[in-house]
């Protein structure tokens, strides 16, 4: 099933053409890599895809129109990104954080904080329970929760950013540069933890300029160079395609 689907996308920023009809789409239980030169509109995509930046094209989410959808609704309905440079809460833990991830749907408000406040705590402890399970299954275990997250190996904060994006109920996950500054062990539980989302259903679209990565577990991939799509295909044959072996990979056919 096609999870999110992107036709003749475009960004300009001023008389900057970032993005000129760029499409893809991606499939619930794949991974979609795209790659490109530095500044070839990569991160403009994800900002344009969950309407962060204006841009004109058709972007549907699960076969809806999400033109003018606030951000934040988008990610309540499974759409969510990374960024390229970790975004934690630094005053909070590990465990805090992730908590963060189900506040928006466990959550009663202040006002309900003041009336019932009962249901407030229950509402935290339930949060807590979910936020503990979570970082549990992606291999985050309890010496970790009460850390702050800049205090962790950097392999390690770069999952915790994957996973915190993921959430409750992520189903197209965006993901900028997972693999940036990390490298042997890390880099594999990177691999590892990718492939797992997959496996899980969810529709994942990666960002990455560590080719032996994109190459290992990508299903299909796209190839953007100054703001246009270069190739798009299955990456066997997109790393073979010339015009990519000139722009991208730096080699002449």
């Amino acid at each position: 099933m096609t999870a999110l689907t992107v036709r003749s996308l475009a960004v300009r920023y001023g008389s900057l053409q970032a993005l000129a009809d760029v499409s893809w789409e991606v499939d619930r239980g794949e991974i979609l890599g795209i790659i490109g030169p530095n500044g070839a509109g990569k991160s403009s995509s994800f900002a344009a895809v969950t309407n962060v930046v204006r841009h004109t094209g058709k972007v549907r989410l699960f076969g809806e129109d999400t033109r003018g959808v606030p951000t934040q609704q988008l990610a309540r309905r499974g759409l969510r990104r990374t960024f390229q440079q970790n975004s934690f809460f630094g005053g909070l833990s590990v465990l805090e954080n992730a908590m963060t991830a189900f506040q928006v749907e466990r959550g009663t408000g202040l006002g309900g904080s003041i009336v019932t406040p009962w249901r407030e705590a229950r509402a935290r402890r339930e949060c807590r329970a979910a936020a503990r399970d979570l970082l549990a299954e992606f291999g985050i275990g309890p010496a970790h929760h009460d850390t702050r997250p800049d205090d962790l190996p950097y392999g390690l904060q770069r999952v915790l950013s994957v996973v915190l994006a993921h959430g409750a109920g992520a189903k197209v996950l965006l993901v900028d540069e997972p693999a940036a500054g990390v490298g042997g062990d890390d880099m594999r539980a990177l691999a590892d933890l990718l492939r797992e989302l997959r496996t899980r259903g969810l529709a994942v679209v990666l960002i990455e300029h560590h080719m032996d990565l994109v190459m290992e577990i990508v299903d299909r991939l796209l190839v953007i160079d100054r703001g246009e799509p270069v190739a798009y295909g299955p990456p066997d044959e997109v790393q073979q395609d010339p015009a990519v072996l000139e722009a991208y990979l730096g080699q002449t056919a």
